[in-house]
């Protein structure tokens, strides 16, 4: 077994998942099996895995704490076999760490747990308007650049990606390949931290500048249109893909490609457990009621076991649906 097993943290799920099995699992397809899952630790990917994890267990499954580690590391780990899959993997942002990890030879992509993830640069809608900045190739002007300078080095402040997350690679390149390197700083650290530090200083009446995603609660903090505005790139340029393009029908274009939030397994553990990957096929997650769950977690400041039963409700309230999921892989299981 490889070292990287022993370096991976295991959290602890709090509690047991409280749901409707029966008083056996006789007869389910994951009786007398484990499964390892594997996530960042971040607790806004919690509710996603929480909604798997139950659909497994439902499968007589038992699935075992949880492994965190950064994403290149999660792929490895999973294609080593030391974990069995993640709930987590952004397609087509992952795609090199997917690749460096053994690609579809060790790995498989299943299903679309969540559709239609965005990323993006955005500023402040009053600087914005003021000064009629739309695009993140005006940084080149030492002018549009000091606004956004919070340290006084002459280069403007962007509230970044956390290093070992896919969009560290797209950001860096872009920074290349725009000649933004000198006109730039990509503050890195903890992302919550540094967009709390952001949030604060735009209700300071300060301007801001700063890298986000959706599903995420941020987009509900700031909103765009009423608070920031998402800037265009000058044009379309992401890392190992000379033919990208991120151009949007209306002429928008934010630098990122549309992504798909997907299952990543394991494919000989796929291979071997049929019912968990059918179920990894069917299970969605609408990205309007993941926004809507991460935004209730950063108001409440939900702990772990108050986002499983936010699960726990959220498949209480798609219980017919749920049902057909658990009902189909059962099937493909026999």
């Amino acid at each position: 077994m490889s070292f990287l097993k022993s370096s991976l943290a295991v959290i602890a799920t709090t509690g047991s998942i409280m749901l409707s099995l029966p008083a056996f699992a006789e007869g389910l397809p994951g009786e007398g099996k484990s499964i390892q899952p594997i996530a960042t630790g971040q607790t806004g990917h919690i509710f996603q895995h929480a909604i798997v994890q139950i659909g497994l267990e439902r499968l007589g499954y038992e699935v075992e704490d949880s492994l965190e580690a950064q994403y290149p590391p999660m792929h490895l780990a999973i294609a080593e076999g030391n974990a069995d899959y993640t709930a987590i993997h952004w397609d087509r942002l992952h795609i090199p760490i997917y690749e460096q990890a053994g690609g579809d030879e060790k790995l498989i992509r299943i299903g679309t747990l969540t559709p239609n993830g965005t990323q993006g640069y955005f500023i402040d809608k009053a600087t914005s308007e003021k000064y009629g900045i739309t695009n993140l190739g005006q940084f080149t002007d030492p002018a549009v650049r000091a606004i956004f300078d919070t340290d006084g080095d002459g280069k403007a402040d962007l509230t970044g990606c956390e290093s070992g997350w896919g969009c560290e690679l797209v950001i860096e390149h872009q920074l290349d390949a725009f000649k933004l390197r000198d006109s730039i700083s990509h503050n890195q650290g903890s992302y919550y931290a540094l967009i709390a530090d952001t949030i604060t200083r735009y209700k300071a009446g300060n301007p801001i500048f700063y890298f986000t995603w959706s599903p995420l609660w941020v987009g509900s903090v700031l909103k765009t249109g009423k608070d920031v505005v998402q800037l265009n790139v000058p044009f379309s340029s992401l890392p190992g893909n000379e033919t990208a393009n991120t151009e949007q029908p209306d002429g928008s274009n934010s630098g990122f490609e549309l992504n798909n939030i997907r299952i990543v397994a394991n494919r000989k553990f796929a291979e071997e457990n049929p019912a968990a990957a059918r179920f990894f096929e069917l299970v969605t997650v609408p990205i309007e009621d993941v926004n809507a769950e991460l935004l209730t977690e950063y108001e409440s400041e939900a702990d772990r076991a108050q986002i499983y039963e936010n699960a726990e409700a959220w498949i209480a309230a798609h219980q017919e649906q749920f049902d057909s999921w658990i009902a189909e892989a059962t099937k493909a299981g026999q």
